[in-house]
């Protein structure tokens, strides 16, 4: 119910009312009662039998009074306007109104200018690596810059389906059947946020998601630092992370937080939070780390600002608009925490999506220290296409620059000669794995099915997303002390061995940290933690790890945490400690248990090793995929795919030094490195994937599996489904054991693909399933002549009901769906805001499906173009439909030939199509 212009003055005088009166709260209770505005038992509440102080009473006052509604609101300022004693007249008045109001604004403009400084300054850029600073440093003249990020603008929010790990699914945004989104305006640029958060005034909350990596909190620190710069900005930002809310324990109040976090603002806090609240902009980042529970239906309404309450309590009564009415919030989260806040909360929200590869490449020629440096790393990126996917999302970009180290790689000393080489022999590029266009090597490397161009036919360059970060981490850890200086290059790598070798220790603690932290699904670590795997946080700001662990000290608590620069490097820290462990013959597991004594793991280890070691290999890498199917959130798929790429020699031997006892090929060629992946990997992976038990989301990750470990045998199923998108080949020259899981897999690594033909493939409804991943993806699903049945048709309507189906052209020709398959087909298509075509010619749905499709057009207003040739539909049938179209005035086009319909019904049917000029009823006798 809106509230009366008296309750919302007293909602918004509110501190300063309790701050002005309080003193005068039983000549006022008095008077109220008299006036028959407060009860007897509205005074005991207030008064609390005598056990409450005077600035709770008033505040218990102000509660009453606004659950009575605008009359006693009006009342009660009736009695601040006529109070007579000897004192509170001119006391209170003075106070309410300022006679120096020009004073209070100086001191205030000055607070909000020293507040911009500082919020602009701990808001700046972080030099997060030496890549960075060897960027800063060359253009020390210039203003720091931000490349620009995709975001998608819309009404509320989808509900996400958690199933497979977000790096994975970030790419969707960009297919090219998300066009016609972009065309209706759905997707923006930086400056629409920025005009619509701190230009136009309009409260509430604005929600920002993106996975972890896609630059929320960038985007917050270039929200504030354009603000601060903007000398006419009219707002007042405040920010502050969930991360930093989630150290408080005890009760606290909004304005004594504020106090805390911003102590320059205390002299004018009580007049911002009075009498500018429609000019504020909270900022809280990171709700996906907030560990409190946010209960939005059982909190207790508060809307003083003094009130100490508990920290979740607090948020709930800032997001409701019960503290601080009429302020701007905006909230970012990862995908998987926006369901926290009901959606009936959210103005509006926005998504971000990540870059674009034109973004992409312009990230690189920011960031890279030449432009020659910036092609060379572009030139690779958009060669191997499960990169580029990972692209998309920025932080993987700073990961691939460094990583690559300018270009060079942290491979081999001799890469530059050798990509130098490729270059200038590379005139013949392959083709982009697009649709039927797509690479036609012969080579039985996987990687090299994938990739594109010259650039990736170089040996010597990292091919696997597995490869990447091993590089990535080697650049960190070798070149960390005084950046890499222009002929140290070579001399660096040839030493990398013994500074690997040395670190090892540190980095198997490190490593045992991220894997507790994943399997807790916990990002952020405390001091006690460090502790227990025996990192010492002051050694760690002296070493390479500051470049991976990052400290956070917060302003509220003053107490340190820590967190990895991307769980991404988590996830592979982890994976790597996973394999380290086996290898030595020690349980993974174990070594996460602080108080088993070191001579107790020696002892473990030693017992491990006099009994088969490979069994006991076998057994641990068993482990860790299972470890992977037992959480269907996918956030332990990235770490699957790493275990399955560290077990591939030539990935181990880029960490040489490392891995003990391991083949060392001579360092000046590449050529020779070994790269066969152990078969029982292979075999334990192929054996998951031909798993029934597994979803498709956990058989779609067994495929990047088999891609991170270099299956050759991948590489020859991929050709296979090549040519089957090609339309080259139908289901009778199919491979006996091929598996859909794989097409789903090359079908995710086509981003240009608009339209998935599979017909005649001897597709069932098993093999739809595992497809089920990639489906909602493409404008037009053509299935004709596949066995689906009523099964089949229920994976479909999973597929319709996908918040991601771009689905517009459904073409289910001859797939024997039955009366009970299109059944099930309308219970996706009921709320289905995408398809529009619908080709369903003999599927023999009969009156029964004509019915339910007469109860889909009562409600649809999307379809437009509906085909049902011979589908054994009789006049009771097609009575229905015609009812129902009586309704349904957006309907285009009713295909009925070849059905068991009598003359007089065709008539008929004639007749109702002439008298709506916009159906158009194709039938005959």
């Amino acid at each position: 119910m809106a509230l009366g212009p008296c309750s919302l003055d007293l909602q918004k005088r509110r501190v300063e009312l309790v701050r002005d009166w309080s003193k005068h709260i039983s000549s006022l209770l008095d008077l109220l009662f008299n006036m028959g505005t407060v009860t007897e038992e509205d005074l005991s509440l207030i008064r609390g039998g005598g056990h409450t102080g005077e600035l709770d009473c008033m505040r218990t006052l102000l509660d009453v009074l606004q659950g009575r509604g605008e009359e006693a609101c009006r009342a009660f300022q009736f009695v601040l306007s006529n109070f007579k004693t000897s004192t509170a007249s001119e006391t209170g008045k003075a106070k309410l109104f300022p006679q120096n109001t020009h004073n209070m604004q100086k001191v205030l403009k000055e607070g909000l200018q020293k507040h911009k400084d500082i919020l602009a300054k701990h808001h700046g850029p972080v030099l997060s690596s030496y890549l960075s600073s060897a960027r800063q440093t060359s253009r020390s003249a210039e203003v720091d810059t931000f490349t620009d990020i995709t975001f998608c603008r819309q009404v509320g929010y989808p509900v996400p389906l958690q199933y497979q790990h977000e790096a994975t699914v970030v790419g969707d945004s960009f297919r090219a059947s998300r066009d016609e989104a972009k065309r209706r305006g759905q997707t923006c640029a930086f400056r629409e946020l920025y005009q619509s958060l701190l230009c136009v005034s309009e409260d509430g909350v604005a929600l920002l998601s993106g996975v972890a990596g896609s630059g929320k909190t960038t985007v917050i620190k270039r929200l504030v630092q354009q603000w601060a710069a903007d000398v006419d900005a009219q707002k007042i930002v405040l920010s502050m992370s969930f991360r930093e809310l989630s150290l408080i324990t005890e009760p606290q109040s909004l304005q004594g937080l504020l106090s805390d976090h911003y102590s320059h603002l205390k002299p004018v806090l009580p007049e911002l939070l009075t009498s500018t609240q429609g000019q504020v902009v909270l900022i809280l980042d990171g709700l996906d780390e907030f560990c409190f529970p946010l209960d939005f239906e059982r909190t207790p309404k508060c809307s003083d600002p003094e009130r100490e309450l508990s920290v979740g309590a607090l948020v709930v009564n800032l997001i409701k608009g019960n503290l601080l009415p009429g302020t701007s919030i905006l909230l970012t989260s990862r995908p998987h925490a926006v369901a926290k806040v009901p959606q009936l909360l959210v103005r509006q929200f926005y998504s971000v999506l990540g870059f674009s590869p034109a973004q992409q490449k312009q990230y690189f020629e920011q960031n890279c220290s030449s432009s020659q440096a910036a092609a060379t790393v572009w030139s690779f990126v958009s060669s191997h296409k499960p990169i580029q996917l990972m692209c998309h999302i920025p932080a993987f970009c700073w990961i691939v620059s460094t990583a690559l180290h300018e270009g060079t790689s942290c491979l081999f000393f001799d890469t530059v000669q050798t990509g130098a080489a490729s270059q200038e022999n590379g005139s013949d590029s392959t083709k982009e794995v697009s649709g039927a266009e797509c690479s036609d090597q012969s080579s039985s490397d996987p990687n090299a099915l994938l990739a594109n161009g010259p650039a990736a036919q170089s040996v010597c360059r990292p091919t696997t997303v597995t490869e990447i970060y091993c590089c990535f981490l080697k650049s960190i850890v070798v070149f960390h002390v005084g950046g890499c200086m222009e002929g140290m290059h070579l001399n660096r790598l040839q030493d990398a061995p013994r500074v690997l070798r040395e670190n090892k220790g540190m980095l198997r603690c490190l490593g045992a940290l991220a894997f507790r932290g994943l399997l807790e699904r916990r990002f952020v670590f405390d001091l006690s933690d460090l502790s227990s795997f025996s990192l010492d946080s002051c050694e760690l700001t002296q070493a390479f790890t500051v470049e991976v662990l990052k400290e956070d000290k917060a302003s509220l608590t003053y107490e340190k945490s820590f967190h990895f620069i991307h769980t991404s490097v988590q996830e592979f820290l982890a994976a790597l400690y996973y394999v380290l462990e086996s290898f030595s013959g020690s349980d993974p597991f174990s070594g996460l248990k602080p108080a088993v004594p070191a001579l107790h793991k020696h002892l473990m280890s030693f017992v491990n090793k006099l009994r088969r070691p490979k069994r006991v290999l076998h057994k641990r890498v068993k482990k860790a995929f299972r470890c992977g199917e037992s959480h269907q959130s996918g956030h332990m798929d990235l770490f699957c795919r790493f275990v399955s790429g560290l077990f591939v020699p030539k990935t181990r031997f880029i960490l040489d030094g490392l891995f003990s006892g391991e083949h060392r090929p001579r360092l000046a060629s590449c050529m020779n490195l070994p790269s066969v992946t152990p078969p029982f990997v292979v075999k334990l992976l192929r054996s998951q994937l031909h798993s029934s038990s597994l979803s498709p989301e956990r058989q779609l990750n067994i495929c990047h599996c088999l891609y991170e470990a270099q299956d050759s045998e991948l590489s020859l199923h991929l050709q296979h489904w090549l040519t089957v998108l090609s339309q080259q080949t139908s289901g009778q020259c199919a491979l006996l054991n091929r598996d859909w899981s794989e097409l789903a897999f090359l079908l995710q690594l086509c981003p240009d693909l608009q339209q998935l033909k599979l017909d005649a493939q001897e597709l069932d409804a098993v093999g739809l399933r595992r497809l089920l991943p990639v489906l909602p993806l493409f404008s037009t699903l053509s299935l004709a002549q596949n066995p689906l049945g009523p099964e089949g048709a229920e994976v479909l309507s999973l597929a319709l009901r996908s918040p991601d189906c771009q689905i517009e052209h459904l073409w289910v020709v001859s797939t024997d769906l039955g009366c009970e398959g299109f059944r099930n087909l309308a219970e996706g298509l009921k709320d289905n805001r995408t398809v529009f075509d619908l080709r369903m010619a003999i599927n023999h749905i009969g009156d029964t499906g004509a019915a339910c499709l007469a109860e889909l057009l009562k409600t649809n207003r999307t379809l437009r173009d509906i085909r049902l040739r011979d589908n054994l539909v009789t006049d009771s049938g097609a009575e229905l439909l015609m009812e129902a179209l009586t309704e349904n005035t957006t309907l285009e086009y009713l295909w009925l030939f070849d059905n068991k319909l009598s003359k007089e019904c065709v008539q008929k049917l004639k007749e109702f199509s002439k008298s709506r000029s916009t159906l158009d009823i194709k039938v005959c006798f």
